[in-house]
Parts: C-alpha cells; structure tokens; sequence
C-alpha cells in the first residue's frame, strides 16, 4: 500500500522565475512502472547522519535496506550489525544484505533500487551523478553539492535519467516553516522590507591547522579524499569508532568547518535556513542578484530583484532561524518554534496546500508514484548557490553582482573561477 499524503504543491513557488533547466518532472528515461511498492535503499556513506536516516527508513514497511558503502571498514560493520538487528527485532533476517568499501559498487548491484547519499560534501556531486546514471533515486544530504558548478551537472544528470532525486532540507516538511513561508507569500505580514537569518558561527579557525595524526586502520584515507588535493588525516575530519567497546561519533565531523573540505555553517546550517527565506520570498529555483560581504557593522547580505535584502546575522534570542520583517509585522521560525507579532497568526491554522508528511516518507512515495519530491534538486540547488556566493563574497571581500538564470558572476574573472576547483586524483563528473 502507498504511503498516504496530501499533495504537496506550491504554485507560487514552483511558477516564479527560475534557473534555466526545466522545473517540471520528466520521466521520459525512465524504465520503472508507475507503481512500486517495495523500495531497497542502500547507504553511501554510513558515518553518524546516515545512522540517523537509517533509523528513520527502517520504520517503512514500504524499504528494504540491502546495501550499504563506506571507506572505514568498522562504520560498515556498524551499519551491517545495525541492520541486521534491526530486521531480526521484526523477527525477520536481512537476506539480502551485502556492505562495500566502493560505493560504484553499490551502484552496480541489481538489488538496489534507490540510494542514500550521506558522504561529506565533497563527494556529493560525484556520487549523485554516477547514481543518476546507474538509475538510481536518491536521497541526498544537504548542502546539495561543493561548488555551484557541481549542482549545475547534477541538476543536468537528474533530468537526463528521470530520476527522483530529494534534497535533505527536512525543514520543507515541518509545519512551523511550512506555515512561516505561506504567511509570507500570502503577505499575512504585508510587504517584506528585510529578512534576518542566522546561520551561527564557525566553531574551528578558518585555516586547514589541524596537526596531522594516524589513519586508522581500515580507513582508505585516499579514497575518503576523492577528489580533493592531498590533505593529512585528523580524526575530527571522519571521527573513529568502536565496536568493542561501543563508542560511536564523539562530534559531527568537522570537515565542515574548514574551507579545503566544506563551507562552514554557511553551507551547513545555510542549507537549512536560507532554503526557508528564499522559499518564503518566492526566490526558490532563483536567488539574489547582489551579495555584500561584511563591512563594519553590517553583515554579510544578499539582494534580490526585487530589493529586499537578506542579512546573514543574529537576531533576538540567537537561535539558527529565520525572521520575516514586513510592514505589518514579523514572523520568527526556528526549530522547535514559531512566532509571529500578528495573533492571527498562528500554526493551528494550517494551509491545506502543504504535504505535512515526513521528510522521509515523503521521498519514499515519491519513488514510488514517479513524482518530485518536496525538495526536488532544482531548489537545492538554487539554496546550495545562494550558500556558496556567500562564502565567495567573504573570501573576496568585496561585493559581487550574480545572474541567478546564467549563474555566474557576469564578466567578474576572478569570482568566477570560485565556482569551481580542479578536481585530483584523476577524478571527473564526466
């Protein structure tokens, strides 16, 4: 039986301005029938996040879990252990359970039907499109990609290979952003003058100084760099475990925080909060035309089309959240929280144009009906670009003026050559 949702559709958002490839879904690749009912999921990348999502899939009486790929061999018997104990709790065995240290591999299996692709970011794009082209649908964490021109390609390799591709914005599916951003477009609050979102502050120095330390054993260190330059080992990049003793993750790995392997909380909280104010702003498959880093006592800022600034700075009580300031009041989301200036305002009036499914469940009926998802690749994308300029305008320190239709900084060289970087060890997106 499918999993039952209400339709989730959002015309405003979907019908606006957008990035050049096509927003619809098309199916025309594709070789699976209508309906499927049982879906098997294998894992790339089994370090703490995909533990999570495991959790979560495995509660579907819809997924089998039959595969899972990492380059540390105690996270692979971690995850195998755990998915065999999670199918003999339902007194069942899983049969079809194999582990890999490549995860092309995992591709290559028959007995895969869609992926889930937890790898440090650096891998996404790569991953994502070699499971495009093996027909795989895919789960995807978010930050979308690494760099904007990755998301181009992936954006490329999912509609040429009708593939579902869901973007890991799980706050897409939250009734308190859902309602925050449908109040705004509905202009319960008038006409925005500004939004504030707060990403939070880097926990580690920006520089790469991390003292070099021994790769554990079982670790290809190699191949978890892909296709980064050559980059010494420190357990605070793919934190170690142990299975005697249990002692899983002690932190979220912090390659986010460093320029070389991730953008920061930029990217990683941005990911998740200026995903909800461009979406509020109708600027999803879009984004700005202007980005100002930094300067005294304003902080980094972006611009839209229409004028409305977007400032990347703390607000009120300092959470990582989003708040829409229009010329009748506010709106304030946050994890775990919404408020709003206006008393009509409130999350016990919900707008029947919204799924209020979980993320989760929502990509598994997806699959299973051949449609978009929530977050399709189109506005992870757009949210990724939006995250990464950002960081190019800090970097450069100096405004910078972005096309969002063409994507890229006009006829700015030097900014334009961060949208990219040349990729090692003899690997390619082609």
């Amino acid at each position: 039986m499918a999993i039952s949702r209400r339709k989730f559709f959002l015309t405003s958002a979907l019908a606006g301005a957008g990035l050049s490839f096509a927003p619809g879904f098309s199916f025309a690749h594709s070789k699976r029938s209508n309906f499927q009912k049982t879906v098997r999921l294998g894992f790339i990348g089994v370090g703490r996040q995909a533990m999570g999502l495991l959790n979560r899939f495995m509660q579907l009486p819809e997924v089998e879990v039959t595969a899972g790929a990492d380059v540390y061999e105690v996270k692979r018997t971690r995850f195998e252990e755990r998915v065999k104990a999670a199918y003999a709790a339902r007194g069942t065995q899983a049969l079809s359970l194999k582990v890999y240290e490549d995860y092309r591999d995992l591709l290559a299996s028959n007995e895969v039907d869609a992926v889930v692709i937890a790898s440090p970011d650096h891998w996404h794009a790569k991953m994502a499109i070699d499971a495009c082209r093996a027909k795989k649908d895919i789960y995807l964490e978010k930050p979308l990609t690494f760099t904007v021109y990755e998301g181009q390609q992936l954006v490329k390799a999912v509609r040429q290979n009708g593939t579902v591709l869901a973007v890991g914005s799980m706050q897409r599916s939250a009734v308190n952003f859902q309602t925050a951003a449908a109040h705004v477009q509905k202009g319960s609050i008038g006409d925005i003058k500004e939004v504030l979102v707060h990403v939070g502050e880097n926990p580690f120095p920006k520089p790469f100084d991390l003292n070099p330390e021994a790769v554990p054993a079982g670790l290809d260190w190699q191949a978890w760099l892909g296709p980064l330059p050559e980059l010494p080992y420190h357990p605070n990049l793919n934190p170690p475990i142990s299975l005697d003793p249990v002692e899983n993750e002690k932190l979220w790995a912090a390659w986010r925080w460093f320029k070389e392997t991730g953008g920061g909380l930029m990217t990683d909280w941005g990911a998740h909060m200026i995903d909800v104010a461009q979406w509020g702003l109708n600027q999803d498959r879009n984004g700005p035309v202007e980005v100002i880093p930094p300067m005294g006592e304003n902080p980094l800022t972006y611009r839209f089309e229409n004028g409305i600034p977007m400032k990347i700075t703390s607000f009120d009580e300092g959470r990582q959240g989003v708040k829409f300031i229009g010329e009748k009041g506010w709106i304030k989301v946050s994890r775990g929280n919404f408020e709003s200036s206006l008393s009509e305002i409130s999350l016990e009036k919900k707008d029947e144009n919204f799924n209020y499914t979980q993320h989760y469940i929502d990509f598994i009926e997806s699959i299973q009906r051949r449609k978009d998802p929530i977050v399709p690749v189109e506005i992870g994308h757009s949210t990724c670009t939006s995250c990464t300029i950002g960081n190019i305008a800090k970097e450069l320190n100096r405004p910078l003026s972005w096309d969002p239709i063409a994507q890229n900084f006009g006829d700015d060289f030097e900014a334009n050559t961060k949208l990219h970087y040349t990729y090692q060890n003899g690997i390619s997106l082609s």
